[in-house]
């Protein structure tokens, strides 16, 4: 579970139908690198949102749009990420008009065995395995007033980039995972996470 500070629903009749959530990121160097170091404290991550299936197409872009207007007296500069990986481009962000600044680098991370956190590591284990991280579509989000998102402007470390071609997206359910892969550190040999589960 990630940190939430902000968590806003979506409500029909009685019963809640989707949430939009905000906190922290857990990467430090993730609120330096956006507006710099004296603007840190202000960053936060769109780090989940969710409808229901059966709601209006765009049920999903007015609860982020809600949400994002009811963070506004607090001045905050929002970012979140669309996930190569899970075949997301970013078509929400887009649609609730947040700056587009380029892909993530892709990278790789300690393996530490399927399940587990990159962070949760033996020292002194051999590496056999790195875990590939994909590449992000990085969105950018001003929840403010027109001073404060001009100042955020003049310290944006990203180039704000023409929104990306959107192709069709592949529809995310529920415990959908992306398929994990793996690089051999001994030949640089690239695998997936079942070719480990199969052996």
């Amino acid at each position: 579970m990630p940190s939430i500070s902000y968590a806003f629903g979506l409500f029909q009749d009685q019963d809640l139908v989707g949430v939009c959530t905000f906190g922290k990121p857990a990467s430090p160097a993730l609120t330096r690198g956006v507006c710099g170091s004296d603007y840190a404290s202000q960053v936060y991550e769109l780090n989940r949102v969710y409808t229901l299936d059966n709601l209006p197409h765009n049920a999903t872009g007015q609860l982020v749009a809600y949400s994002l207007r009811q963070l506004k007296p607090l001045n905050l500069i929002i970012v979140s990420y669309a996930d190569e990986g899970m075949h997301h481009q970013g078509i929400l962000y887009q649609a609730t008009n947040f700056l587009y600044c380029g892909k993530t680098k892709g990278r790789t991370d300690r393996f530490t065995g399927v399940g587990h956190h990159s962070r949760h590591y033996d020292k002194d284990a051999i590496e056999v395995y790195r875990s590939i991280r994909t590449s992000k579509y990085r969105y950018i989000y001003f929840a403010s007033d027109k001073r404060h998102k001009k100042e955020y402007l003049s310290h944006l470390n990203y180039k704000i980039q023409p929104y990306p071609t959107l192709h069709k997206a592949t529809h995310y359910h529920v415990g959908d995972e992306e398929t994990k892969y793996l690089k051999v550190v001994a030949t640089g040999k690239i695998i997936t996470e079942d070719d480990l589960k199969d052996s």
